[in-house]
């Protein structure tokens, strides 16, 4: 029988295209059940005879780490488009199928091989300046002394591969804990890093799905709520401020944005208290955190996976009710007394109006063990609760534990600037050109911006210029002002190495041949990729204004205050008008 080669769209593969998935877990059956509605085929290859994907997908029994199982199951099933309902598969053997067999592979092997090593992740996401926790090498019992000196304690000792759902990761509380945290994961031998502890007061998370072109598109944040490091609960939009949901879409797509390859992606963050958002982690997959949009979205994420690694239309991401929460159906006890408390809990919920249970039809049941989940869909948060307490009154409550942090969290006012945490930085080469950046400062302090203002020389502290960069945005600075002159290599420098914005201030010094136009050339000049904000020469008053701008994007209160600055310079302006037109011009006085 011929295949029909038609498309949906003139860049993707034909509707006949066989999708061929690693992996046949509940990913994967889900993605089956995605791909089957839209007449697409789907194979997958995993070990487990009667492996959930079997229901809906072609299954080929076979390990999808195995170089030779991968092989034969492109070649042999007829596989059009390889991708991945887990990311701990072979990549070495992915990529020689990817010129052997000339299969497309859906995200790339690069892009699987990066996320596959937590540290190598980081890396990447730090060089393409996506806020992280500050991080490090670990290598041996000494440098764990020395993070415990330099992050202080309690700081995170991690896995560097095979890490999920809590497994690979230790709190090291103390310099007494770190031979059982190094014992715990392996020894320093299997790949560990440090990362600095992150007092979140929410875990919040981002579907993003990536097109074969590479735009990016991403679903509402939700909430995350962890039982023994476990995925129990999640709740969408989260209940954080709508500046804060927007932030953390931004940085959910820049991060998928620098990666290869079609697919959805879940991205984990950390909210501190602050309103900091910290990447936490990002899976190269479909994501616990977006089943959700099985019930609750325009297109759910499965489907959305599927028309990505096709190359056809992604479909729309929005929201159809008020309110998502999604609970999942986890193993309370191992064997029969396992099975009876799920299938408890699935009776409340085919009781319960606006609930969708899912199950995975797994073989067997342990404690938990993730074996189905519900998701709830109501028109508003607490009708959603609601319906959430009547299943599972402990989840309720663990969701509602984190919701009093959500005003706190959102970003900090501007008012009361002296007793704030500084969210501007005013840094300069030299004190000589505090003459200049006070007028910066000036400015904050008028709009009750909290600010900090030092000396940080790009050629005679270069060590200093790169902490300062490297960890302001962990310190909780939004913005950074630079102030420089002559060869003003600092406002450059300084973008090159942190995520926030940056403003430049060409300084003319004192004695200055160039007048400040060298400075301001140095800085404008700036290559692709590291954007700094120029003002004019001398200019800082309009460098505190733009950083006001910028703060005022995510907070009401500082946005009023800018339009009454602008309001104030029209009524002047109107003012000195009218009076010139009064006297004349031969009386008037400036």
């Amino acid at each position: 029988m011929e295949r029909d080669e038609t498309s949906v769209s003139a860049s993707g593969l034909p509707r006949s295209a066989v999708v061929g998935v690693l992996g046949g877990g509940q990913l994967g059956r889900m993605m089956a059940l995605a791909a089957a509605n839209m007449g697409v085929r789907l194979k997958c290859l995993d070990p487990t005879p009667d492996a959930p994907a079997s229901v809906a997908a072609d299954h080929v029994v076979g390990h999808f780490r195995d170089a030779e199982a991968i092989e034969h199951f492109v070649k042999s099933a007829g596989v059009d488009v390889l991708t991945m309902e887990i990311e701990h598969v072979n990549t070495d053997a992915l990529a020689q199928a990817a010129a052997d067999v000339k299969v497309d592979i859906e995200p790339s092997p690069a892009t699987i091989r990066v996320i596959q090593d937590k540290y190598a992740q980081k890396q990447h996401f730090a060089a393409h300046g996506v806020p992280l926790p500050d991080f490090r090498n670990i290598k041996c019992r000494g440098c764990m002394e020395a993070t415990g000196r330099s992050f202080g304690y309690p700081f995170m000792l991690k896995a560097k591969r095979l890490a999920y759902d809590g497994r690979g990761n230790y709190v090291v509380r103390s310099e007494a804990d770190i031979d059982a945290a190094a014992a715990a994961l392996g020894g320093f031998e299997v790949g560990l890093y440090a990362e600095r502890f992150a007092p979140f007061v929410k875990e919040l998370a981002v579907m993003v799905v990536r097109s074969r072109d590479g735009s990016v598109v991403s679903y509402p944040v939700v909430e995350t709520i962890h039982k023994d490091n476990i995925c129990h609960v999640t709740e969408a939009p989260a209940d954080v401020a709508p500046a804060l949901q927007a932030k953390a879409r931004e940085v959910a797509e820049r991060a998928i944005a620098c990666l290869d390859g079609a697919g959805i992606f879940g991205v984990e963050m950390f909210l501190l208290a602050d309103g900091t958002l910290l990447l936490n982690e990002v899976a190269p997959r479909p994501h616990n955190s977006g089943h959700y949009t099985m019930d609750a979205c325009v297109t759910s994420q499965f489907e959305n996976h599927v028309r990505a690694v096709l190359g056809w239309p992604l479909g729309e991401t929005q929201l159809n009710a008020g309110c998502a929460i999604m609970l999942n159906i986890l193993g309370e006890a191992d064997g029969a007394a396992g099975v009876r408390a799920a299938h408890d809990l699935m009776a409340k919920a085919y009781a319960t109006p606006g609930c969708n249970v899912h199950w995975y039809g797994k073989e067997g049941m342990k404690v938990g063990r993730k074996v189905g989940h519900i998701n709830i869909v109501a028109g508003t948060r607490a009708e959603a609760r609601a319906r959430l307490g009547a299943l599972d009154p402990s989840a309720l409550a663990s969701l509602q534990r984190t919701g009093g942090v959500a005003a706190a969290a959102a970003p900090a006012p501007a008012a009361g600037g002296d007793g704030g945490k500084p969210l501007v930085g005013i840094i300069m080469g030299s004190d000589s050109d505090l003459a200049t950046m006070k007028a910066a400062a000036q400015v904050l302090e008028e709009f009750g911006v909290p600010l900090e203002l030092t000396v940080v020389s790009a050629h005679r502290t270069p060590e200093r210029m790169f902490e300062y960069a490297r960890t302001a945005h962990s310190r909780g600075l939004r913005a950074i002002i630079a102030g420089a002159g002559g060869a003003a290599h600092l406002p450059g420098m300084v973008a090159a190495m942190t995520p926030l914005p940056v403003i430049g201030v060409p300084v003319k010094p004192s004695g200055a041949h160039l007048d400040g136009l060298d400075a301001l050339l140095s800085i404008v000049q700036m290559p692709k990729g590291v954007p700094v904000a120029t003002v004019a020469i001398g200019n800082a008053a309009n460098a505190g204004l733009l950083a006001v701008r910028i703060l005022a994007s995510a907070d009401p209160a500082l946005l009023d205050k800018m339009l009454a600055y602008q309001q104030g310079m029209t009524d002047t302006v109107l003012g000195k008008a009218a009076k010139l037109e009064q006297l004349g011009w031969a009386e008037y006085k400036p």
